[in-house]
């Protein structure tokens, strides 16, 4: 009996943008995962800063942005753990949460991959779930050749069996921040609920 698949979408969503919902639709439909759970991060151990929306405000963006979607869910779990979390410790959560008749999928930008070496426990992190690599459409796929030495034959080839292409989406959270700043119109990349959201709360404003 083939498991059930469970796909975990990490970062710091600030905020979520019509990028995160496309690609999130289509690695779930590429690696046939029942579940899209998002999982906005208090703060990334290896970026060293915070976000500038606050934790409630990003959760509550990530609700306006997947609601109606069946397939979709949001986790506050890293937002209430003390820092630093760590993608180890909210997989083994979801691990014991769904049974082990359940393969867990983290989701990651193919720009990730050459920082994974830097990720805490990273050897028990590739044991313990599948890292999908997202490649946007027209990209390389990426190289998992420096982590050889540290990971292993056996590790890297499962890295190299979970990559998938996604569509390519010009936007990312900084652009949308820059053009808030700026008071630009950024309806085009934005579900229109998160740019209500921000509209009525004043957030990205320039200081």
């Amino acid at each position: 009996m083939a498991k059930r698949k469970i796909a975990l979408f990490g970062g710091t969503f600030d905020p979520i943008h019509l990028g995160h919902t496309q690609v999130a639709e289509a690695a779930a439909k590429q690696i046939e995962a029942e579940e899209v759970i998002f999982v906005p991060a208090k703060c990334s151990p290896l970026k060293g800063f915070s976000p500038h929306a606050s934790d409630d405000d990003r959760l509550h963006m990530i609700e306006l942005a997947i609601r109606g979607r069946d397939r979709f869910s949001a986790s506050d779990c890293e937002l209430r753990r003390p820092a630093p979390s760590y993608t180890l410790d909210t997989v083994r959560r979801f691990q014991q949460k769904y049974g082990e008749e359940t393969s867990i999928y983290w989701l990651l930008g193919a720009d990730s991959v050459n920082d994974l070496v830097l990720w805490h426990r990273i050897d028990e992190l590739v044991d313990t779930c599948h890292l999908v690599a997202m490649v946007r459409g027209g990209y390389e796929a990426p190289s998992f050749d420096r982590h050889l030495a540290s990971l292993g034959p056996d590790r890297v080839e499962k890295l190299r069996r979970n990559v998938i292409q996604t569509p390519s989406i010009p936007i990312s959270s900084t652009k949308v921040r820059e053009h808030l700043a700026a008071g630009r119109d950024v309806r085009d990349m934005l579900c229109p609920e998160v740019w209500d959201y921000i509209r009525r709360r004043g957030l990205y404003k320039r200081d």
